[in-house]
């Protein structure tokens, strides 16, 4: 019983691995031990990779894919997506369990999860957003703009944590923060101006749409980046393109921080091996 005039206590979730929105997220990049590799590599421990890279024989997490990766610093990654990240990891596991496991070495990954951005507009929000740009009020023209968004938003936001990934040849991985230096503090800045900037930076993403496709999973708590941007081109030429343009908006250039970069090409466990020469 509660004591008097002390409010009931909300009914907590039960406790579990899986988010209640979303998924977690895991990159996972190897490089080879080359000098451990005497010869080829043996048909069972290529299998070994095989099997971790298979969506049919791998514990089926929701999202898999594969890439070697360009550079002397990476042999290639994985981007692997689940509710539930035990099986996230264990496709991380299975690459490094004995056999295979001992001819490559971790180079660098990182744990997060989807979800919506804050700075997503509501229907309204996105309304009015339209009307300080110009719209007016009152003009079917705004009117059927914003039916559409509202027919879209739904269909954005699950792309946002459940997304498809594209069978895109090309992709690009890097983490970010927002910066937290005097005069360039994100986080001091009231939403109003924060929104503002984001929804500048989402107006220049626009510009590659159906070239590029992106995801931003949050590592806040998780890693030690705030958020891991991902983004997949029709060709390598529109990775490039976008991260310059969106380098100027003021969002990026005044309060972003940029962590290593990585590019990938899409690529089966044979390919990779191919690829690579072992």
């Amino acid at each position: 019983m509660n004591a008097p005039g002390r409010p009931a206590a909300a009914a907590l979730p039960e406790p579990s691995t899986i988010p209640e929105s979303g998924w977690h997220v895991g990159h996972f990049f190897y490089r080879f031990r080359r000098d451990l590799i005497d010869g080829s590599i043996s048909d069972a421990d290529r299998q070994q990779l095989m099997s971790a890279l298979d969506p049919a024989s791998n514990g089926d997490p929701k999202r898999c894919a594969s890439y070697w990766v360009s550079g002397h610093e990476v042999d290639f990654g994985i981007m692997v997506m689940d509710p539930d990240p035990q099986k996230v990891d264990s496709i991380h596991q299975q690459i490094m369990a004995p056999g295979f496991g001992r001819y490559v070495e971790p180079a660098w990954s990182f744990v997060s999860m989807s979800e919506i951005s804050e700075y997503v507009p509501s229907i309204e929000e996105y309304r009015e957003r339209l009307i300080r740009g110009g719209e007016d009020a009152d003009s079917p023209g705004l009117a059927a703009k914003v039916a559409g968004y509202e027919r879209r938003l739904p269909m954005m936001n699950e792309q946002r944590l459940h997304p498809d990934f594209p069978d895109w040849p090309s992709a690009c991985f890097y983490p970010m923060n927002k910066s937290r230096v005097p005069g360039a503090n994100w986080f001091t800045e009231p939403f109003s101006a924060r929104n503002a900037m984001m929804a500048e930076h989402a107006r220049s993403g626009m510009a590659f749409a159906g070239k590029v496709s992106q995801l931003i999973s949050v590592g806040v708590g998780l890693d030690d980046w705030e958020w891991m941007v991902t983004l997949w081109g029709r060709n390598p030429e529109y990775l490039k393109e976008i991260v310059y343009k969106m380098r100027f908006d003021e969002a990026s250039a005044k309060y972003a921080e940029f962590g290593p970069f990585y590019v990938g090409y899409k690529a089966d466990a044979e390919k990779i091996l191919n690829h690579c020469r072992v």
